[in-house]
């Protein structure tokens, strides 16, 4: 944009306020001109009302590869390909399209697969190829089926996840059953009683979502629980410090990815991450 004299004279003056008015003006009825598109087409389109699912921008996918490879070690190549991995898995898709088919809750889902921030779950999973991992907040079980397809492509593992919504965990289908135990229930009471406890976990996510205080209680139940060099994941980082603070007590290093849904009007959420320290110079 090229700037002559008068408007260099205009922008240094009182009256800039009002002469740049316009402008900004054009550029928030533009973003509220697409925001208003994209909720529209999802109140037509869509039958959710909680639990929003999408796909993910495709720079937020490179963003996404490059923290699972920062936070596990592995190549950003081998973490982009196991993103792809899970976005052409058909028989997960079939999975679960036919466990979402049959829910009692059909009629406010979408029939559609959309796994947004879980492929990086899938990815986490592939990447580090935990023994045991401990899954707090089942919900309806689609990440806990995601985070089981990566079990039996690495050929190891089990998931036990716990809910304390007994319809939770609906879509843990064969054969990703196989390698999960669903338990609903109390989180804590579930960290402090036996399946928790069975042997050191490896990989942990968080994603309860309750309240703050509530995700450092169950950071602070897992802690003795965990092995050396797991790695834990939380949801709500996007808003709450819990994992970032317990991450710096336990000298652990922190990341968050924050989500970008493709042509949708939810923000998304994001993954927090906390792993072990890396060597610093």
């Amino acid at each position: 944009m090229k700037h002559n004299a008068l408007t260099r004279r205009i922008a240094a003056s009182p009256l800039a306020p009002f002469a740049t008015f316009p402008t900004r003006l054009a550029a928030a009825a533009r973003h509220n001109a697409k925001a208003v598109r994209q909720t529209t087409s999802w109140l037509v389109r869509s039958r959710e009302h909680v639990h929003y699912t999408y796909d993910l921008e495709p720079l937020n996918l490179e963003h996404l590869a490059w923290f699972v490879s920062t936070a596990t070690g592995c190549r950003v190549d081998a973490a982009r390909g196991y993103l792809a991995e899970v976005r052409e898995d058909a028989q997960l898709r079939q999975v679960l399209g036919a466990g979402l088919a049959r829910s009692s809750r059909s009629a406010t889902t979408d029939p559609v697969i959309r796994y947004g921030r879980r492929i990086g779950w899938y990815a986490f999973v592939r990447a580090l190829r935990p023994q045991f991992v401990v899954e707090t907040g089942t919900n309806r079980g689609m990440g806990s089926a995601v985070i089981a397809a990566a079990m039996l492509r690495n050929g190891c593992g089990r998931l036990a996840t716990v809910d304390i919504d007994d319809r939770s965990g609906e879509l843990i289908l064969p054969p990703y059953d196989s390698v999960v135990e669903h338990v609903v229930g109390d989180s804590l009471e579930f960290l402090a009683g036996p399946v928790a406890r069975r042997q050191p976990i490896d990989l942990l996510f968080v994603d309860t979502g309750w309240t703050p205080e509530h995700e450092r209680a169950e950071l602070a139940a897992a802690t003795p629980l965990l092995a050396p060099g797991a790695v834990v994941l939380a949801t709500k980082s996007y808003c709450w410090t819990e994992l970032a603070g317990w991450a710096e007590a336990q000298q652990r290093e922190f990341l968050h990815f924050n989500e970008k849904p493709r042509d949708h009007w939810y923000r998304g959420v994001g993954i927090g991450a906390s792993f072990p320290a890396l060597v610093r110079a």
